[in-house]
Formats: structure tokens, C-alpha cells, sequence
């Protein structure tokens, strides 16, 4: 089944669905959301007693998703317009949340290192960051700022994380989850 603003790649409920780390009540910040196309799946995954965050720095995705949550009849997350890249730029609590979600981020980004920072301020101690983006090599999607999965990984690990698992996306983008070291 092909996904409405995904090109037909990435099957954001299916990957939410199997990826076996996501619980009813659970706290999760989209870091740079877009259209919502994993925090609307993710919101439905935690279930009323959940919560979802979406982070994004532009107020049209921001607006499509608090769209797409009153016609899908969804209360559970909260937009939120921010800088990812600046210091403590989600606004949010210090260790409040279960995971952080970054899909399709970091080749948009210039100070990647602040994005994972806050990231960690944010979870909890033995949080998970869910990180998915696309793979080098790949002639389909952006091209400019691809980062490798072993880049990725020395970067995560750099701020106090370790590499739980990859997990299998499509045939575009790598998955990987972390987990927090405290």
C-alpha cells in the first residue's frame, strides 16, 4: 500500500507497528516532523494515555498535521514550531521522554551534533532514539548532506548512546535505535 506523501518509500505505520519499541503511554518527540507522516502513526501506537510531540521549524507542517489530527480525530499530539539546531531549541523538559524520532533530519541540518545534544537532554535515562534517513548511494531523494550509517553511529555514540539495532526501513533509507547510556 502506498503511503500519501511518501512517494511509495518509507511505510511509516508499518515501521511504527514493527519496530517493537513503542508502548501505550509512552512519551515520543518527532524531532523535525514534516507533514506528521511518523507522528501521526506514532500517536495512534501510544494510545490516549500516550503522547507525541511534533517538532518542526516550519508553521505549514506544523499546521498540516494539527489538520490531519482533527480529520483523523486524533488528541494526542502537540505541535510545536522550533529550532532543532540551536541549544535546548526543542523547549522542552529535560529527561521527559521515552524516544525521540528523527527521520529524514540530519541532511537538512548544519549543526547535527545540537540536534543529538537535544535529543538526549530530552530523554530519559535508558531513553531510545529512533533514527531513520537515507541511504548514500541511492540516485532516489535528496542528495546534498547524506550522512552513512557509520557516520551516523560515531556521531550518536559520540554523545553517550550505543547502538541497540538497525531495523529494516525499504530499500532507501537505513534504520537505527539507540539507546541512552544513563
Amino acid at each position: 500500500m502506498v503511503q500519501i506523501g511518501t512517494g511509495g518509500f518509507l511505510n511509516p505505520q508499518k515501521i511504527v507497528n514493527e519496530i517493537g519499541i513503542i508502548d501505550d503511554g509512552m512519551k515520543i518527540a518527532d524531532f523535525g516532523s514534516g507533514n506528521g507522516y511518523f507522528s501521526l502513526p506514532l500517536a495512534k501506537k501510544v494510545g490516549d494515555g500516550g503522547k507525541v510531540f511534533a517538532l518542526d521549524v516550519l508553521d505549514e507542517s506544523l499546521e498540516a498535521i494539527s489538520s490531519q489530527k482533527r480529520i483523523q480525530g486524533i488528541e494526542n499530539i502537540e505541535t510545536k514550531k522550533c529550532n532543532l539546531e540551536l541549544e535546548k531549541g526543542s523547549k522542552l523538559l529535560e529527561k521527559s521522554f521515552d524516544i525521540v524520532w528523527i527521520a529524514n533530519l540530519l541532511f537538512q541540518t548544519e549543526k547535527d551534533e545540537v540536534v543529538i545534544m537535544e535529543a538526549k537532554r530530552i530523554l530519559k535515562p535508558k531513553g531510545r532514539l529512533v533514527f531513520i534517513d537515507w541511504k548514500p548511494g541511492v540516485s532516489l531523494g535528496p542528495q546534498g548532506g547524506r550522512v552513512s550509517p557509520d557516520d551516523v553511529k560515531k556521531l550518536i555514540e559520540n554523545e553517550g548512546f550505543f547502538l541497540e539495532r538497525n531495523f529494516s526501513t525499504d530499500s532507501y533509507h537505513f534504520g537505527l535505535i539507540f539507546k541512552k547510556n544513563d
